[in-house]
């Protein structure tokens, strides 16, 4: 038994992103004696932030109606253009703002970044007295005699990679909470717990992911223009995977550019990064970007199950808020202030709990209050749009997608919700399929992983224990080499996994580069086998993203 110090508080908050420093802001404009923690297990907030982004400053408004005042980063590129493109292979088809709900217009939205947003909420939070811890990740959760949620366990520092304890070895300290919300983002590991033991899921639809990858490129000032949006469907995925790309006009001459793929798709030789990589070189986008410079890349997924994929967010003594509960607007590709919302309403039902002296009991006024707020009203209008698409493919789905998004939109709504299944049950056999060969990339347009992930800033510390964990290296062989071809090696965007052959006996051997981990869960959605659990690794560790 490892000795560990305490650390007692009113509200912990499990992550340092854009909802769980919204949750911590409200606690305390609500209560300023609260005593409020939030830990992050990024080296810094922000450092794990990643996203487009096209912000919607609706939750904003609301927790801070002075904002615009206040030295907020993402007010300073206002959208101006916004266009929508469904590309061919060396050609577009823009398709009229017409055709398109009102909900899907950016008037009134900000281009920027999302992390410097959560850095500016970081100040804010500490300002008004929040501790904010960044570099220490929760690694374990802490239940109380009556099996209600009582905090977590920070992950140990200064293990080696045999399990021994190093010179440096510092235990992970017990932070004990009346109430704890988890804010972790997509795919949490602790929440991914708590939905199994509060079977949280057992009322809705199992949640779907894509991978998005994104770059940051200082282009020709020539070519640069504020604010305008650009998303773009079809090339260069087939009808029987779908995403789309984007590309944001952002500051300082740059622009924000990436590819979502949904990982429900079936041939596990497709390689959501090359396709990233193709698609750069699209003739109307390479024209945007050529002459330009990278200078910053990274991954991470994105819920988009939707509203029939939200589960139940209250359990004794915490609560989901933000991402690891699910609340994307796919269509829009929007979740940052529906996140920040659902903090801030968990945040007003904590509040309310323990001024009447309550404490580790379930919040269920929370999960009836994001139930009847605008986040559910905004969901509701899109619920059927990524399972048609996922369900008829690219083009057949856009158009039903289309279909449900205006009648719901005018109030009438097709009479049925579209149900999903998990994205690893898509992936089918690699005999079914032929390999697909990509083009080299050119070290100037497209590049290699490894080269991709220096741009990701991403570190580990040395000697540590591995934290992609894989419960039964047999079946991996078995199974995920022979069955699906490795197919690990094609859907990590980092190079993390490589099936290399052994010199003198020929067997193949599951290489694990953790090292190269940018954090982004794709591993513990996509295996076939659901071999393989993304823990949290020493604290710091990850990538460290700057301005994305």
């Amino acid at each position: 038994m490892i000795e560990r110090e305490s650390m007692p508080c009113d509200v912990l908050v499990v992550g340092g992103g854009p909802a769980g420093l919204a949750a911590a802001i409200r606690l305390k404009q609500i209560n300023e004696e609260l005593e409020v923690v939030v830990l992050e297990k990024g080296s810094e907030i922000g450092a794990h932030i990643l996203s487009g982004v096209v912000h919607d400053p609706k939750a904003l408004n609301e927790l801070f109606p002075d904002w615009q005042d206040m030295d907020c980063p993402i007010g300073d590129v206002p959208v101006t253009d916004n266009w929508h493109w469904v590309l061919r292979k060396n050609g577009k088809f823009p398709m009229p703002h017409l055709f398109m709900p009102p909900l899907m217009s950016n008037k009134g939205n900000y281009t920027g970044s999302l992390a410097n947003l959560t850095r500016w909420l970081g100040e804010q939070a500490e300002g008004l007295g929040v501790m904010v811890f960044p570099g220490f990740p929760a690694a374990e959760v802490i239940y109380g005699d009556d099996g209600a949620v009582a905090g977590v366990i920070t992950q140990d520092m200064g293990i080696a990679a045999d399990g021994s304890q190093k010179p440096d070895f510092q235990p992970g300290m017990e932070i004990h909470a009346k109430y704890t919300l988890f804010a972790e983002g997509a795919r949490g590991s602790l929440t991914k717990q708590l939905k199994a033991k509060f079977d949280l899921e057992k009322d809705c639809e199992p949640q779907t992911y894509g991978l998005g990858i994104k770059e940051l490129w200082e282009i020709d000032p020539a070519k640069h223009v504020p604010g305008r949006v650009i998303h773009t469907q079809g090339w260069p995925l087939d009808n029987d995977s779908w995403g789309g790309g984007f590309l944001y006009h952002i500051g300082d001459n740059q622009v924000a550019l990436g590819f979502v793929t949904a990982l429900d798709y079936a041939n596990p030789y497709l390689s959501p990064y090359q396709e990233f990589q193709r698609w750069k070189h699209h003739p109307d986008i390479l024209d945007i970007i050529e002459g330009g410079k990278r200078v910053a890349y990274g991954a991470r997924v994105i819920n988009e199950g939707g509203w029939q994929s939200v589960p139940q967010l209250a359990f004794p003594g915490g609560a989901l808020v933000g991402c690891s509960a699910g609340f994307v607007n796919v269509p829009r590709i929007k979740g940052s202030h529906t996140a920040m919302k659902s903090g801030m309403l968990a945040a007003e039902s904590v509040a309310a709990a323990i001024a009447a002296g309550k404490e580790h009991t379930q919040l269920s006024e929370y999960d009836e209050a994001v139930r009847e707020s605008w986040i559910a009203t905004e969901l509701k209008k899109v619920k059927n749009a990524q399972p048609a698409i996922a369900k008829l493919g690219g083009d057949f789905g856009t158009v039903l997608a289309g279909i449900d998004m205006w009648m719901r939109t005018l109030k009438i709504g097709l009479p049925f919700t579209l149900k999903h299944t998990p994205d690893y049950t898509h992936t089918k056999r690699a005999d079914l399929f032929d390999p697909i060969i990509y083009p080299k990339p050119d070290g100037v347009i497209s590049f290699d992983k490894l080269t991709s992930v220096a741009y990701s800033f991403t570190n580990h510390a040395e000697d540590q224990p591995c934290h992609l964990k894989v419960k039964d290296m047999e079946l991996q062989k078995e199974s995920e080499l022979k069955e699906y071809a490795g197919l690990s090696q094609r859907y990590c965007p980092a190079g993390v996994y490589e099936w290399v052959e052994d010199e003198d006996s020929g067997e193949m051997n599951f290489v694990i580069n953790s090292q190269n981990c940018v954090h982004c869960k794709t591993c513990d959605i996509k295996d076939p086998n659901q071999n393989i659990v993304w823990t949290v690794p020493e604290g710091g560790g990850g990538p460290n993203y700057p301005n994305m």
